[in-house]
């Protein structure tokens, strides 16, 4: 039943989004602090077995809750708490008021307060970028940003529900990616830091359990793009990106759209010399406002290519 879990979650999320500053969200920061503050003792098996609490534990505490519903209360009552989980873990909601805002700018003229937003939406200096710079940073942020809130929640969802696991996969997922992105931003804010043992074990687990999610949404991105120039520019130009796993996905992006991106130099302008662009630029049309809503449209196109999987796996299974 992922299909009907997922389908349901999406209508919810887009109808009614989750507020920001919510309280589920700060009780999961609240949790994060909590652990770091009591098991990161600096030691490298200190930062995996905070790591393990800070991620594993939400994530059986999902299972055991599935498994608790299906036993007792039946098998609804467990898809209802599905729904429950991904309308707080799966959204486009939860980062694309950025992106609108900044679009709108954009359509306006208003150069200005699109580099404010951007500089305000990733903590970077954009007071210099021109134009085709913001379009660029903005389609890169938005892009990943919609792998790890949706195409990688899927994809962790649908394959442990599949083996009776219930939610535990979404939040396993985001759990992973949060803890990773908060310990790093506290420690460079030097407010209550992290050790380096804990940040390594959370980029090296979030790593790994991004690697396949990435590449199925690049798979997906060149199927309802322009699949030959996604997939070669997948093979050329994802080493050139600092992430591995970003570097899939932006590739696939630029060849499936005909956009050149790389511009993951702006966030190391606060940390000292600024590499070149060129050097992990991919090749494409240079980006312009219109390639916003290619981008929408990918993304969107993607959504329907995954339910439809889903719905034809669902049927299959129910006939079968």
């Amino acid at each position: 039943m992922s299909f009907f879990a997922i389908l349901f979650a999406l209508l919810i999320e887009q109808a009614r989004p989750l507020a920001r500053g919510n309280a589920i969200h700060a009780t999961l920061r609240a949790w994060a602090r909590w652990v770091s503050r009591n098991f990161d003792a600096g030691k490298p098996h200190h930062g995996w077995v905070a790591w393990s609490l800070a991620v594993i534990g939400p994530s059986a505490a999902a299972l055991g809750i599935h498994w608790l519903l299906t036993l007792t209360v039946g098998w609804p009552f467990a898809v209802l708490w599905s729904v429950a989980v991904l309308y707080i873990t799966l959204g486009f909601r939860q980062f694309s008021h950025h992106f609108t805002t900044i679009r709108d700018a954009l359509d306006a003229g208003d150069e200005a307060q699109a580099r404010q937003l951007l500089a305000q939406w990733q903590q970077v200096d954009a007071s210099e970028l021109p134009r085709s710079e913001i379009v660029r940073h903005v389609i890169e942020y938005s892009v990943l940003a919609a792998h790890r809130h949706v195409f990688g929640v899927l994809a962790w969802f649908s394959v442990l529900a599949a083996f009776g696991l219930g939610p535990a996969g979404a939040v396993f997922y985001r759990m992973s990616e949060f803890v990773a992105r908060y310990w790093q931003y506290r420690s460079r804010m030097q407010v209550q830091p992290a050790s380096e043992a804990l940040q390594s074990a959370a980029a090296r687990a979030w790593w790994a359990a991004d690697w396949l999610p990435a590449r199925m949404t690049a798979i997906a991105f060149a199927v309802v793009g322009s699949f030959e120039e996604a997939i070669d520019s997948w093979r050329n130009f994802a080493q050139r990106f600092p992430n591995d796993n970003d570097g899939v996905i932006l590739a696939a992006t630029s060849g499936a759209v005909n956009v050149r991106l790389g511009g993951e130099a702006l966030k190391f302008r606060a940390a000292g010399p600024e590499p070149s662009p060129d050097t992990i630029s991919t090749q494409g049309r240079e980006a312009q406002p219109g390639h916003l809503r290619s981008i929408v449209g990918l993304v969107w196109r993607s959504v329907v290519l995954w339910l439809a999987l889903l719905a034809l796996l669902t049927l299959a299974r129910l006939l079968g």
